[in-house]
Formats: C-alpha cells, structure tokens, sequence
C-alpha cells in the first residue's frame, strides 16, 4: 500500500490570552501542530477550558508541539501565563 500524501494544510495565527482562547475546533484532521511564539507558557489542553491547572501539555516559549497519533480531532482550548505572541497553528 502506498503511503498517504497530503497536500494541503491549514494554518492561523491566534493570539495570546491570559484567559482560555480555542485553538482549533472540533473537525477531521490528519495531524496537527502548534508553535509557541511567546515568551510565555502555553497551557494546551484536549477539550473545552484550559486553565493553569487544567491542561493536557505544557507548551515552553519558543516551543513547538506536535499532536501523537492517533490524532486528538476534539476541540483544543489553551490560554498563556500571560498575554505576548501567538500560537501558529497548523492542520492537514
């Protein structure tokens, strides 16, 4: 069986909150991945509300995430420990 090739990817920039923001929604995705373009931890968190001691992954300033498989396709909610720089996004 050949290997699966995407091509085509979805990307945003969102920006940096100290309350909750949604990072994406709820859709069919085959992979996902976040950068932290702060200086600031980004709490991210499989589901609805992250705080700072509700979250699933830390993710460090300047750091970058990518989502295991299989791929969590649920909404992802996140906040920072405070507000400077954005999250760049990116589905396919």
């Amino acid at each position: 069986m050949p290997a699966l090739r995407l091509t085509a990817a979805t990307m945003a920039n969102v920006a940096s909150s100290a309350s909750n923001v949604t990072l994406f929604a709820a859709a069919a995705a085959n992979g996902r991945a976040v950068y932290n373009d702060s200086t600031a931890v980004l709490y991210l968190k499989f589901g609805g509300t992250a705080s700072a001691t509700s979250y699933t992954v830390q993710v460090a300033a300047g750091g970058y995430y990518e989502f295991p498989q299989p791929l969590y396709t649920g909404q992802v909610d996140c906040l920072w420990a405070s507000a400077n720089g954005n999250a760049r996004v990116t589905s396919w």
